[in-house]
């Protein structure tokens, strides 16, 4: 069995060629190989969903997928959200209703909201709430993260 293997992978728009160990999970090639330290790692066992990035346009936790299953797969880090200095708009609400707590688990309730609002544009509370259910928010600020998707599903639909 090959230990490296040559990947391509776009994160974020920008093409990458990497050369990742078969053992090394994606989110280990985003923040140590390729530098995209948004991605953060929990729990290490899927359960947190701190590590949420998209692939190809859904969402995956990141330390439950090898780095060489990204060969040829768009990825969408928490750092593909902003326009260069401008907050998205889900980043903005988030800091507005202090959905933000410590941080920590930010990045991957921001790409889980992301991709639901992305599928479900008229989306609900409850189901918002739901939706969130899947990623655990140690400082227990749950709240302020479904007032922030809740007010972004609003302003997205009348928008649009």
């Amino acid at each position: 069995m090959k230990d490296q293997h040559l990947i391509n992978v776009t994160v974020n728009g920008a093409e990458h060629e990497v050369l990742v160990e078969s053992r090394r999970t994606l989110a280990d090639v985003l923040r140590h190989d390729l530098g995209y330290t948004g991605t953060h790692l929990g729990c290490e066992h899927g359960i947190c969903g701190a590590c949420t990035i998209l692939v190809d346009g859904t969402p995956a936790r990141a330390c439950l997928m090898f780095g060489v299953q990204a060969d040829g797969a768009e990825v969408r880090t928490v750092e593909g959200l902003a326009d260069g200095d401008r907050l998205s708009d889900l980043q903005e609400a988030f800091s507005r209703r202090h959905g933000l707590q410590c941080g920590f688990c930010t990045p991957g309730f921001l790409m889980l909201a992301e991709a639901y609002l992305a599928e479900n544009p008229a989306a609900d509370k409850e189901e918002i709430r739901d939706v969130v259910s899947s990623n655990l928010c140690r400082c227990t600020g749950y709240q302020g993260i479904v007032e922030a998707i809740t007010d972004v599903a609003a302003a997205r639909r009348e928008a649009s």
